[in-house]
């Protein structure tokens, strides 16, 4: 999605319904570039379909995962050039001034009565769509691991990123250790990062909010996006990790 009038403008977050008694919940914390219309951002339009707005590819595995494994899943319906979910409320890029070398002028001059705004309008239906997601599944006595799903640039700052995939992760390797494991096993020879191409354990991040709090099993996963861009790459990695994950969400 990309930039539309305010009538148009969906709920904060899509939620897909899913087996609560499934062990998995997963999320997609930069699934859109959408800017409803009432938010200026005074970006150009070509910027948009970079990854300084969203995640490419990401919400597209992250749909076919769900559907493959039954699980519940949370992707947001709106750019982290408006909030970054993945941020913690105090973190200085919860909202963007400069991405990559693209400015963002409507986050300039962002007061912290815009920032609260933002968080209640964006930030707070994601955190509450996850919640109760991982709600449920308590309720049906299965305790969840939580898998967020990302994807990363193939080169940053002109240097190549040598990583198909890469699996993030804090002080708790339970979910990720085996990830890494069965990807690094696979016969198509996958570069697997370990905690590649960024550091796990950002505080106050979409994990440790709900995840690490609770001591559940958690994972990151950051997919290039050049093998996600289409759709042919989001089915392949979404078959790829839903045969990975059935036997380690059963453990």
């Amino acid at each position: 999605m990309t930039r539309s009038e305010p009538e148009a403008a969906p709920h904060p977050c899509e939620i897909i319904p899913g087996d609560p008694a499934c062990g998995l919940v997963l999320a997609c914390d930069h699934a859109s570039n959408f800017v409803p219309g009432d938010i200026d951002l005074g970006v150009a339009p070509a910027e948009f379909s970079r990854h300084i707005a969203y995640d490419i590819g990401a919400a597209g595995v992250t749909r076919m995962l769900a559907r493959l494994l039954g699980a519940p899943a949370v992707l947001t319906n709106f750019s982290r050039l408006i909030i970054d979910p993945n941020r913690g409320r105090a973190d200085p890029t919860l909202v963007m001034r400069l991405s990559d070398g693209a400015i963002v002028p409507g986050n300039a001059r962002i007061d912290e009565a815009g920032k609260a705004a933002r968080i209640a309008r964006f930030y707070e239906p994601f955190d509450a769509g996850i919640a109760t997601a991982l709600g449920a599944a308590g309720a049906a006595g299965r305790e969840p691991a939580l898998v967020t799903i990302h994807s990363f640039t193939p080169y940053w700052r002109g240097v190549p990123r040598p990583w198909h995939v890469g699996i993030l992760y804090d002080h708790d390797a339970r979910l990720a250790r085996p990830l890494i494991d069965a990807l690094a096993a696979d016969p198509a020879g996958l570069i697997v990062g370990d905690n590649d191409p960024y550091g796990g354990g950002l505080p106050g991040d979409t994990i440790d909010r709900h995840a690490t709090v609770r001591g559940l099993r958690n994972a990151l996963v950051e997919i290039r996006q050049d093998l996600i861009a289409e759709e042919d790459g989001q089915c392949e990695w979404a078959e790829r990790f839903a045969r990975i994950l059935r036997p380690l969400i059963a453990a």
